[in-house]
């Protein structure tokens, strides 16, 4: 069975998709639950037509594989980071200024405990420092509003070229009518 990388940064983890988790269970979690909160904490990462496609996968922090995550920004409008466990000490988050603002890290960092999740704006600059022992395994949902991402590509900050293509094609997505949904792919 092919199995593809979670994201261009990390070597070390599973893309739910690829398990079959999207339209049984992140689907539902997306929209009756996610969606309102993103709604009431980032309406304008939200936008008209709500968190309407993902991207979730899990990640692994261990010193054998991927020991921490260069400083940057998810390609999502809102970003769920649930830490799964396992025993771990290091490997805290630090967050900075939105992408295309200026400015460094904060100094203050946010410590990973298992079975606790923290929902931030994709854009907003992070990085996952070294973990020091153990092994971390964290769920990452990145949640997509194509009414936001059409008019401006998150990862570019241009107005995208699109095409059709199969799956959620990160995120953008046009509507012919009430039924008819297509997913979009950039075109670079």
């Amino acid at each position: 069975m092919s199995k593809g990388r979670p994201n261009s940064m990390n070597n070390y983890g599973i893309l739910l998709s690829e398990l079959g988790f999207d339209r049984g269970f992140l689907d539902h979690l997306r929209e009756d639950y996610l969606t309102p909160l993103a709604s009431l904490l980032y309406p304008e990462w939200v936008g008209p037509s709500g968190l309407d496609s993902h991207r979730a996968f899990s990640v692994s922090y261990q010193l054998e594989g991927d020991t921490q995550l260069s400083y940057h920004f998810d390609n999502a409008e809102v970003t769920l980071n649930v830490c799964l466990g396992t025993s771990f000490t290091g490997g805290e988050l630090s967050f900075g200024p939105m992408a295309g603002e200026p400015g460094s890290l904060w100094k203050q960092r946010y410590t990973h405990r298992r079975g606790r999740g923290l929902l931030h704006r994709g854009r907003q600059r992070h990085q996952a420092h070294p973990i020091t022992s153990g092994k971390r395994v964290n769920l990452i949902i990145w949640m997509r509003s194509s009414s936001v991402r059409n008019r401006q590509c998150p990862m570019c900050g241009e107005e995208p070229s699109l095409v059709t293509c199969d799956g959620y094609g990160d995120g953008f997505t046009s509507t012919t009518s009430d039924r008819d949904t297509h997913n979009l792919c950039r075109t670079l």
